[in-house]
């Protein structure tokens, strides 16, 4: 292994990144493309959780910034090969630069105490604005409240608005904002409670700030969604949006196949390289293929602790996952056969909306895929992996990594799982009680059609299906202890009314053997005398062969 990189892990401030000697992914060329061409006066960029957002806006910041003067920092890099665009940009723009990532609270009055106290620190870091001899009385005396902490909702309604104001009569320039993470209050809001009061005050200060405002040069806005501009960029003019549909910046957003085989290179840990594409390769944004930089620099930091490390799924403690959560109550066993497409490493088809509202996330099993799209759980299909056409409107979707696969098999499944104890089993209880094989049968392939498989039906997943029916009903289940002469699959213990019921199940291999497989663990139960020591203790005791095949099963009591 070559010499340690300094992997810069949780760090997004570029001047910290460059001034420390952390390992840098060039990724200036955004400049360039964001600044060159004509702007527009509100740039929305979406993407993902962990695709480098926050790192590209503080890279502008400090780019542009009047305050400073940071040629030192873009030494080397690919920004600085363009003299002209440098001349005229760089250093030279009044900015303001405001991150929404920690805006949250179970309530709205602890979220909007969160978000008076950005804007205070906002202040507070322009306090060099009330040098302003010219500043009127009025504005002074509203500008040491915001910067207090001391004013109302209407005033940080309107902070970016005055802020923006204030600074253009400072500079006698027209200012950029910067806003990192907008959606972050309204995604918490919606999860909390109280969206509607958290859309009142994020509508006030964006289309204050946006709308007509003689101050603003442009804005960039980034986010994890787009939030449907009726909502709450209301009357915003000249705006264009940037999502992973799109191909202008994708390249900047995410590392590529190139960027990771580069820093492979450098760190000595080419050998890991298909590993590394196994577990974090596999979004499609636009016309680039990108590997997760969240997850890839994770995991050069670990190898450079150990050589041997696995790969690790650094992603999903990180993301907020509540809102996919919700939409595995909201939809129950509707998404089950798509989520078993996907986790046998098929793709399904679906419509997929970029415009939404979180209020409205939950109006159609659409915006569940379409979610889970946008916020990087599913991507796109590439088109020489299509085995037919699709439609306009349409998308193929398919789980981009060994990573988010097992998202999907253990956070998402579990919570599925969660959601499937809530379904109504006392017709299935009923049944095991009353000795009736046959409702039984069909109560359990009931619970199997809503039940998500993702082992390829074998023995593990089917006893896993029959204890789980049991558990947390106020039943004792064992499973595979030893009784008699063997062990049996599952025993449940009905112990306040003195009855035990004893399952063997089979898995057969076609449809025309189920019926000859149940015969046959009935049989195993008697000969290898499974409920024998249950007889002393047990007023009642059931006997049930059970055939599986697939999201099939036959089940039958012993005589």
């Amino acid at each position: 292994m070559k010499d340690r990189l300094n992997i810069p892990v949780g760090i997004s401030d570029f001047k910290k990144i460059r001034e420390n000697g952390y390992y840098y992914v060039d990724k200036s060329g955004l400049l360039k493309e964001l600044l060159k061409r004509e702007s527009a006066e509100v740039t929305l960029i979406t993407r993902p959780r962990h695709f480098g957002k926050t790192m590209g806006m503080s890279m502008l910041a400090h780019f542009l910034d009047i305050r400073f003067d940071n040629k030192k920092l873009f030494d080397g890099l690919e920004i600085a090969k363009d003299e002209t665009l440098c001349n005229v940009w760089m250093n030279q723009c009044p900015v303001v630069f405001l991150t929404l990532k920690d805006i949250d609270g179970l309530t709205f009055e602890d979220a909007y105490e969160r978000l008076a106290v950005q804007i205070s620190n906002l202040y507070k870091e322009h306090a060099y604005l009330l040098e302003n001899e010219k500043m009127d009385l009025d504005d002074r005396q509203l500008f040491k409240d915001l910067k207090s902490g001391n004013s109302g909702k209407i005033q940080v309604g309107q902070s970016l608005y005055t802020l923006i104001r204030l600074m253009r009569d400072y500079y006698g320039k027209q200012v950029i904002l910067l806003l990192d993470e907008y959606d972050v209050p309204m995604a918490k809001a919606s999860s909390n409670g109280y969206y509607e009061q958290m859309l009142d005050i994020m509508k006030e200060i964006m289309s204050t700030a946006l709308k007509d405002n003689a101050a603003l040069q442009f804005a960039v806005i980034t986010g994890c969604l787009k939030i449907a501009k009726e909502s709450i960029f209301t009357g915003t003019n000249n705006f264009v949006s940037d999502n992973i549909t799109d191909s202008r910046f994708n390249e900047y957003f995410g590392f590529t196949q190139t960027e990771v085989d580069t820093i492979l290179y450098d760190a000595g840990t080419t050998e890991h390289a298909e590993e590394v594409k196994t577990w974090y390769d596999g979004y499609h944004f636009g016309q680039f293929d990108v590997y997760c930089p969240w997850d890839v620099m994770n995991y050069m930091r670990d190898l450079q602790r150990d050589p041997k490390a696995a790969p690790a799924g650094y992603w999903k403690n990180t993301s907020d996952n509540a809102v996919i959560r919700s939409f595995i109550d909201y939809a129950g066993s509707n998404i089950t056969k798509k989520l078993e497409t996907l986790l046998a490493g098929g793709y399904i088809v679906q419509r997929i909306d970029e415009n939404l509202t979180y209020d409205y996330l939950h109006s159609s099993e659409d915006n569940l895929w379409s979610i889970l799209y946008l916020t990087g759980y599913l991507t796109k299909v590439r088109e020489d992996n299509l085995t037919g056409s699709v439609r306009d409107g349409m998308a193929a979707l398919v789980i981009p990594n060994a990573e988010i696969r097992e998202i999907f098999e253990t956070t998402i499944i579990k919570w599925f799982d969660d959601s499937a104890k809530t379904w109504s089993r006392k017709g299935l209880f009923d049944a095991v009680w009353s000795g009736n094989s046959e409702r039984l049968t069909h109560e359990m392939n009931t619970l199997l059609r809503k039940t998500i498989s993702y082992h390829d039906y074998k023995e593990d997943f089917y006893h896993a299906f029959l204890a789980g029916i049991f558990t947390g009903a106020g039943y004792s289940v064992e499973s595979n202890r030893e009784h008699g002469e063997g062990r049996s699959d599952v025993v449940v213990y009905d112990i306040a009314n003195g009855r035990a019921a004893v399952f063997e199940a089979k898995v057969s291999k076609n449809i025309e053997k189920m019926e000859a497989d149940s015969d046959t663990a009935i049989r195993q139960i008697a000969d290898r005398m499974y409920t024998k020591e249950l007889e002393e203790e047990y007023d009642q005791i059931f006997s049930y062969g059970i055939a599986f095949f697939k999201k099939r099963c036959l089940v039958k009591k012993s005589k």
